[in-house]
């Protein structure tokens, strides 16, 4: 089980849909950034240490990270080619 709760913005969520493996990327994501979205090769997006982005199962993702709520919020998904 997460640690933190993952959501998705209405724009990621689409993308998330139009993924062949979304189930398993979920899943990814759970046990990834779901336990530590501070690690897993994520880094800060303009200094803002809350504001991040990673390569999570081949998808490039940019997050927010809501510590007093332990809530992830991805806000923008690229699949890869």
């Amino acid at each position: 089980m997460s640690r933190y709760t993952i959501a998705y913005a209405p724009v990621a969520e689409a993308t998330l849909k139009q993924l062949p493996s979304a189930e398993r990327f979920r899943t990814t994501m759970g046990r990834t950034l779901g336990q530590d979205p501070y690690g897993h090769g994520s880094r800060a997006v303009d200094r803002e240490t809350d504001r991040r982005e990673a390569t999570v199962a081949g998808v490039f993702i940019r997050y927010h990270v809501a510590q007093n709520v332990l809530k992830v919020t991805v806000v923008r998904m690229v699949p890869p080619p």
